[in-house]
């Protein structure tokens, strides 16, 4: 049999941070940002952990769609994402078909943990959409319930997906470790890192950096467990080093820190 070489570690890590990034532009900006705008907000700041829309002049069921966006448009951006997934040989294109992976798992994971969360803590962009609505002792254990169950489940189906990735060789279980743990790792660290830079205060990490990436996307950490199951592919794909993601990694984060983290202001 022809030996096959692990992931880059490096190049790996790259990617996950320009998925990482990628994934909360698409709820905080496109998300939040654009329904905003759509439903006669104005928008005054975005930064990596929160959008500020001036919602006075729209009514509450405008704030209510404000608040849910950020979740339905990273619901829609991981079903682009999946569908580009299944388009994409990952033998030959190797580095996109894991970005797509990732980018697909993220949005769908953390679309997910925001009903989770926001039932158990009852704060967060779906206790904003449920406030006022029905009693809290009624939606917030239906809410976490619900989540708990779509977070288990999308976990489990993005862990069979990952086997088109790993091979089926000895080496497939650990290679199936180095696309999720490392990656989990990274993005958390810069989401973190942004979020200490946010306008709002040191709140805002706890309960929207760690929460979106450590909290949100710790599936990465067990979904691994579902590729033994999954018709896996009889190559893997080669994640060798490539620079050019490397480059567009230290870009993302750049920006992502840089600029989105003390946010942007209208």
């Amino acid at each position: 049999m022809q030996h096959r070489s692990l992931p880059d570690l490096l190049t790996v890590t790259a990617i996950a941070l320009v998925a990482y990034a990628a994934s909360n532009v698409s709820h905080e900006a496109v998300g939040h940002g654009a329904a905003c705008v759509a439903l006669g907000g104005k928008p005054n700041v975005l930064s990596s952990v929160h959008f500020d829309c001036s919602e006075e002049a729209i009514s509450a069921l405008a704030r209510r769609g404000v608040a849910a966006a950020g979740t339905i448009v990273n619901f829609i951006a991981g079903a682009i994402g999946l569908v580009a997934l299944k388009a994409t040989n990952p033998v030959r294109k190797p580095h996109i078909s894991y970005f797509l992976w990732l980018f697909t798992t993220l949005n769908l994971l953390m679309g997910a943990g925001y009903f989770l969360f926001s039932g158990v803590g009852n704060i967060g962009d779906w206790a904003d959409v449920a406030s006022g609505t029905v009693s809290p002792f009624i939606w917030r254990p239906a809410m976490a319930v619900l989540g708990g169950a779509i977070y288990f489940l999308l976990a489990r189906q993005s862990g069979q997906w990952l086997g088109a990735l790993v091979g089926s060789d000895d080496l497939s279980m650990r290679r199936s470790r180095l696309l999720s743990v490392p990656a989990y790792v990274a993005g958390g660290l810069l989401f973190c890192l942004s979020g200490l830079l946010n306008p709002v205060g040191p709140v805002l990490i706890a309960i929207s950096a760690a929460a979106a990436s450590f909290g949100g996307a710790s599936g990465l950490l067990w979904l691994t467990q579902f590729t033994r199951g999954s018709k896996r592919s009889a190559e893997p794909a080669e994640l060798e080093r490539s620079y050019a993601w490397i480059v567009a990694g230290c870009i993302a984060s750049v920006i992502f820190v840089g600029i989105l983290g003390p946010g942007i202001h209208f």
